[in-house]
């Protein structure tokens, strides 16, 4: 007898919430190549075999699962858990998912879960992940609640770790670099006198999606194509080593006014591609 696997990600209803009546238009193969595409029934199946953990515990289960190695370089420079400070821990983005997964494994096991992430609304629909994420209105657009997404948590008791360049690093002229990273992560940390710790994750996505994702700006596409491959770049990387740099902790109060703040964060991003 086949067992039975509760369908959490359901590509056709997701269509239907984001399309409404229109989504009859979508010929079958299509959505069929969606569901392909996004791996509906192996992601489907590992979140119902994973049901019974969430947080920091989900996200290391998701590490074991898609058999991640981590080498961690200066795990010294990580501040106490219990010096009694909050902390602003940021990264580049090179895969767009897994590099989070990896790095939230790290970061909640060495502070006992107490970080929270700032995430975009489709990744709320992980049930394992929602405990570490902000929680905020749920009506209205993510654009629009993001200042408060932000603001409450960087009020919260919890360490912050984000992703400042917002969407993964795209191949520019050759090199794979994240896009500028935006300056919410320094202004808050000033705010709120946390030191921001730099951090360098080491991996790349395959050709295809660069080529997609250079295509999409070539063509000046709203909607973002490249995305939609994230989770099948995420099983081509199954079974891989990734090094992970953790740099010395910067000060908040490094953060002057001698420079903007956009300058600032472009000074944390040049900081953490030279860990």
């Amino acid at each position: 007898m086949e067992k039975v696997i509760e369908k959490t990600i359901d590509i056709e209803k997701i269509l239907e919430s984001k399309m409404g009546s229109k989504v009859g238009l979508l010929p079958g193969f299509a959505v069929s190549w969606l569901k392909r595409i996004l791996h509906e029934d192996e992601v489907n199946r590992f979140l119902w075999e994973s049901r019974h953990l969430s947080g920091t515990e989900w996200l290391t289960e998701c590490v074991r699962y898609l058999d991640m190695t981590l080498q961690i370089d200066g795990i010294e420079n990580l501040p106490p858990k219990d010096d009694g400070r909050l902390y602003t821990f940021v990264s580049n983005h090179p895969l767009g998912g897994i590099d989070g997964v990896a790095l939230g494994s790290v970061i909640g096991n060495f502070y006992d879960s107490r970080f929270r992430y700032l995430v975009n609304d489709l990744l709320l629909n992980l049930p394992g992940l929602k405990p570490l994420c902000i929680g905020i209105n749920k009506t209205g657009k993510q654009s629009r609640n993001f200042p408060a997404m932000v603001e409450a948590g960087f009020q919260s008791n919890h360490h912050i770790l984000m992703f400042p360049a917002g969407l993964c690093s795209r191949r520019i002229e050759g090199k794979i670099h994240d896009l500028p990273w935006k300056k919410t992560f320094v202004s808050k940390s000033v705010e709120y006198q946390r030191d921001v710790v730099p951090i360098r994750f080491d991996g790349q996505n395959s050709d295809r999606f660069y080529r997609i994702a250079n295509l999409c700006k070539a063509l000046h596409l709203k909607f973002n194509v490249a995305m939609l491959f994230l989770v099948d770049e995420m099983y081509r990387n199954v079974h891989k080593t990734f090094r992970i740099t953790i740099g010395k902790p910067i000060p908040w109060q490094t953060f002057d006014k001698s420079k903007s703040m956009v300058s600032w964060a472009k000074y944390v991003e040049d900081k953490v591609y030279e860990l």
